[in-house]
């Protein structure tokens, strides 16, 4: 397969960035997205014109969300359900134009090329995504009664990877769906009810701090997101930040 890319390029935070166009052949259908940029890479390594491609990645495995990618006008790509590396060069028609461009958002600045400073995500949970546990061994399980619709939700919520797909798809690159997943989980376990109202409270201050817009009420984010998290959960954000404003 072959493709014409259309790639962002961005020295740094401070450079203006443009588009330049590549051309990549001979691709196998079964290569990964995040693959076929690394045949990019060599090529322009070995060629030693232009430094190769930046790109964030680590597992490659849809674990930890580092690989997003705005892929022809869609976070992650034409694929549902996966991340930038795990989205297949077979989703893509032979001789395609493909454009591929950073997260779009104030609070996630570019550093370089396709790499997005994130750590908004980071300071979000620094004031509120945790619980109050004494140290040492694991209590034993059957001591905490969780019921089993509780501990379904709070693992779907819990499989939210902070990739940032949600905000890059919003149109007012709002964090709701972000922080609604890390509220929503420790909402539904008797373990996060400590800092229950101070959680709810400090996070969505922090996440209005750093510039992410408010919910557009579209769902474009939960469509877009590489783990099918639920709006449902934006609802339970919803609840306990009001429960949090009255018990203040």
């Amino acid at each position: 397969m072959n493709f014409t890319l259309k790639i962002w390029r961005q020295k740094d935070a401070k450079s203006k960035g443009c588009f330049k166009i590549y051309n990549v052949s001979d691709i196998n259908s079964d290569t990964t997205f995040l693959e076929m940029l690394d045949i990019l890479n060599n090529r322009l390594v070995l060629e030693g014109k232009e430094e190769p491609v930046a790109f964030a990645h680590d597992c490659r495995e849809g674990i930890c969300g580092m690989c997003g990618l705005f892929i022809n006008g869609r976070a992650n790509g034409p694929d549902s359900g996966v991340t930038a590396c795990q989205l297949m060069m077979r989703k893509f028609k032979d001789g395609d134009t493909i454009t591929v461009e950073p997260w779009r958002a104030k609070p996630f600045p570019v550093v370089k090329d396709l790499i997005v400073d994130r750590s908004a995500f980071d300071k979000i949970l620094q004031v509120g995504g945790y619980i109050s546990v004494n140290t040492g061994s694991a209590q034993e399980a059957n001591t905490l009664l969780i019921s089993q619709k509780n501990a379904e939700e709070a693992f779907d919520a819990a499989a939210c990877i902070g990739c940032g797909a949600c905000v890059a798809t919003c149109k007012n690159s709002s964090a709701m769906l972000f922080v609604a997943s890390k509220i929503s989980h420790l909402a539904r376990l008797p373990q996060g009810k400590i800092e229950a109202v101070e959680r709810a409270k400090n996070m969505v201050a922090k996440m209005d701090e750093l510039g992410f817009g408010g919910c557009s009420n579209t769902g474009a984010c939960s469509v877009e997101c590489p783990k099918n998290i639920s709006l449902s959960h934006i609802a339970k954000l919803n609840r306990e930040f009001i429960k949090a404003k009255f018990k203040k």
